[in-house]
């Protein structure tokens, strides 16, 4: 599964909640410290979270105050995928050689 990360701008975040209600894996949380403006901003509860990077969070932020890290693991080559590329690779060489 991918992981993923936000980073939010709590200095615009005026904490309306509506990321909280987006997120389907429920790791945005309302802050109890206040930022410089006087909002409740919210922030990601744990840093090496459940978090999937789906962004639901950031379209639904009116401010645009939440930015998404996204993560998304490569699959691992099997041997015979890879010897299978190298022989097709090596067919395309010989037919381009024999093209001229």
């Amino acid at each position: 599964m991918a992981k993923g990360r936000i980073v939010i701008d709590v200095e615009r975040c005026k904490g309306c909640e509506l990321c909280i209600d987006a997120c389907p894996q429920d790791v945005i949380a309302l802050s109890t410290e206040f930022n410089s403006k006087g909002y409740r901003p919210v922030f990601l509860m744990e840093h090496e979270s459940e978090c999937t990077g789906c962004a639901l969070c950031a379209v639904a932020c009116p401010d645009g105050c939440i930015t998404v890290y996204r993560e998304i693991p490569q699959k691992k080559q099997q041997p015979m995928a890879t010897a299978r590329r190298e022989l097709v690779d090596t067919a395309r060489r010989e037919l381009a050689d024999t093209a001229v």
